[in-house]
């Protein structure tokens, strides 16, 4: 739980530190903000090739920035966050259970053919959204200033994400009515 809170505080508070430090700090002493956030995914490791493939990333991009000392592989970061979730999830839909079948039957051990096909359409969702997501990463890490890169990863994107969670979980139990009558 502990190391769970670390991760979280770590990956929302990594765009803030990027944008204060920025100016302030050498880039190749705000990548020790990366190492760390890659410290963090450690656990994960074990569990999934795409946390492999997100701290290798992480990785590299903190080599990038402490071997050129410039900003642009440390903003980068959010982009490899969304590929890894978006390889993960994308994934998923090439196999018989989809990444939010597999969350869904973690509460619900035996799910209804219909609740399958809506669990695959959520995760058809959520892989756009980390297309959307990266995208709009990309170019606020490569055109945008600071302020700004750190505005949208920071917060809007967070934003986002939750307003995503809100309507699907409006959605499934507008879905659970329909379907458990």
């Amino acid at each position: 739980m502990l190391w769970t809170a670390l991760t979280a505080a770590v990956t929302l508070l990594y765009p803030l530190a990027i944008w204060f430090g920025h100016g302030q700090v050498e880039p190749r002493w705000l990548a020790a903000l990366l190492l760390l956030a890659a410290a963090t995914r450690l656990p994960a490791v074990k569990l999934s090739g795409a946390a492999r493939w997100s701290v290798a990333g992480a990785l590299v991009l903190a080599a990038c920035a402490l071997w050129s000392n410039l900003l642009l592989p440390l903003k980068l970061y959010p982009v490899l966050v969304n590929a890894a979730f978006l390889a993960a999830f994308g994934y998923s839909l090439t196999t018989p259970v989809s990444m939010v079948e597999r969350l869904a039957r973690l509460r619900e051990p035996v799910l209804p053919p219909e609740a399958v096909l809506y669990t695959r359409r959520v995760t058809q969702v959520w892989c756009g959204f980390f297309i959307v997501n990266g995208g709009v990463a990309l170019a606020t890490a490569l055109w945008a200033p600071e302020a700004v890169w750190s505005l949208y990863n920071g917060v809007i994107a967070y934003v986002l994400m939750g307003v995503l969670v809100g309507g699907e979980l409006l959605t499934r139990r507008h879905f659970r009515r329909l379907y458990q009558s």
